[in-house]
């Protein structure tokens, strides 16, 4: 989301000179909005006949915090940085969620070294078009760093519910954020800097749910590696990540009830990424633009790219069903993301466009009951176009009204209708 004063003074503090010790800083970030969505349905929920969703009102968090950070003189040239940093829903008292950033480390001459969660390099590159005020703008459907589910994959991917055999378990964007990590920072030369990050989990198995057997993690050593290199001077800006996970196979098997009937569900993934993305922005008075462009084969919880593929099977004693997603074999999934602002006095208006083409050709759905095989052909497209205006009553507080639309006719996405009104203050 949006960018702002709050973000530059964590920066400020973090990258401090090295003879200042820096207090400790108490800092935190109401967002709260009021959202009307009109969403309709996926390609495949039609395929079934599944019922319009209803349009809604609801009252959103959007990404509330409270935190603290500061770092320490330790002499020679060496200071401690730290930061502890907890989600707080202010709507439904949901508080002290985990993947907030949460990190110890050292600075020094030689660079900034940290563990715990931060924000990826990959995101720091892909966020600069990242500038809207609603948690609806920039989501898995808007950017492929969106639809990854980091360690929450086997949690919530397979647990036990859902209809026709299909997960519970939503995208949480982790390529945003990742725990467990291993954090280098580069001192900057000429506007010039460089980022890697290790995600070590060090879990042999990922699933805990009784109702599944017990398949592997992503890997017994290095999980995920990430890197970038960035250039920032002046109104410009230029980025480049690449992140990559040499994964297992992951099988899943569980009991379900779907309407009433007793169901045997089992699934197989094949998990393994290898994705990119370039950052450019420049911004200069009045205005400012950036766009990404992204590439990868491991996406929207592994249904995108060429090199994924998606098998559930359903049985229930009388009738037995197989459901293959088939990715396209002649790329892999992409996405270009535009946006451009432009402030006069108070105001700030904002507005963007991206297409994330998913690589995903058809979804597949056998019944021994049917006959032949039933064949949905998708749309691997998703459009999203945005308008914003925000009017700043001061450099702490803030409105938004912000306009979000999705045209789509996908495996997991249809056209969807949003609108936010929202209010943030920053302290």
């Amino acid at each position: 989301m949006q960018k702002s004063l709050l973000s530059l003074a964590v920066a400020a503090v973090l990258a401090a000179p090295l003879a200042v010790q820096a207090d400790t800083i108490l800092y935190g970030s109401a967002r709260v909005s009021v959202d009307y969505v009109d969403p309709k349905l996926d390609a495949v929920s039609k395929f079934f006949g599944d019922p319009e969703p209803d349009s809604n009102w609801d009252v959103v968090n959007n990404s509330s915090r409270l935190g603290i950070l500061g770092s320490e003189d330790l002499g020679g040239g060496l200071s401690a940085v730290y930061r502890y940093e907890f989600g707080v829903d202010v709507t439904e008292g949901d508080n002290f969620e985990s993947n907030r950033p949460k990190f110890v480390g050292l600075r020094g001459n030689f660079g900034t070294l940290t563990i715990g969660t931060k924000d990826t390099p990959y995101y720091n590159v892909a966020g600069i078009v990242d500038t809207f005020n609603s948690s609806k703008t920039f989501g898995a459907d808007a950017w492929l760093g969106g639809s990854f589910n980091g360690f929450k994959y086997n949690q919530e991917l397979f647990s036990v519910g859902g209809s026709r055999g299909e997960s519970t378990g939503l995208p949480s964007g982790d390529l945003f954020r990742l725990e467990n990590s291993v954090y280098y920072i580069t001192p900057e030369f000429n506007g010039f800097s460089a980022e890697a990050m290790l995600v070590l989990n060090g879990t042999p198995n990922g699933n805990t749910d009784p109702g599944f057997v017990n398949e592997p993690a992503y890997s017994d050593n290095i999980d995920i590696w990430n890197v970038a290199a960035k250039y920032s001077n002046g109104p410009f800006f230029a980025g480049v990540s690449y992140i990559k996970l040499d994964g297992n196979n992951v099988f899943t098997s569980g009991f379900f009830e779907d309407r009433g009937t007793q169901f045997f569900q089992s699934n197989k993934y094949d998990i393994d990424m290898d994705q990119w993305v370039l950052g450019l922005g420049y911004a200069s008075g009045p205005f400012s633009v950036g766009l990404i462009y992204e590439q990868g084969n491991f996406n929207q919880n592994g249904f995108y790219g060429s090199q994924i593929k998606t098998i559930r099977r359903v049985d229930n004693g009388r009738v037995t069903a197989q459901y293959d997603v088939t990715p396209n074999s002649n790329s892999d999934a992409k996405n270009w993301y535009l946006t451009g602002s432009y402030a006069f006095g108070n105001n700030i208006i904002r507005a963007a466009y991206g297409q994330l083409d998913t690589g995903i050709d058809q979804f597949v759905a056998t019944f021994n009951s049917r006959g032949p095989v039933d064949v949905v052909r998708v749309d691997d497209k998703i459009d999203n176009y945005l308008l914003g205006y925000q009017y700043n009553f001061s450099k702490r507080s803030l409105i938004w009204a912000e306009y979000i639309g999705r045209n789509a006719d996908g495996y997991l996405w249809g056209d969807s209708n949003a609108f936010s009104i929202g209010t943030r203050v920053d302290f």
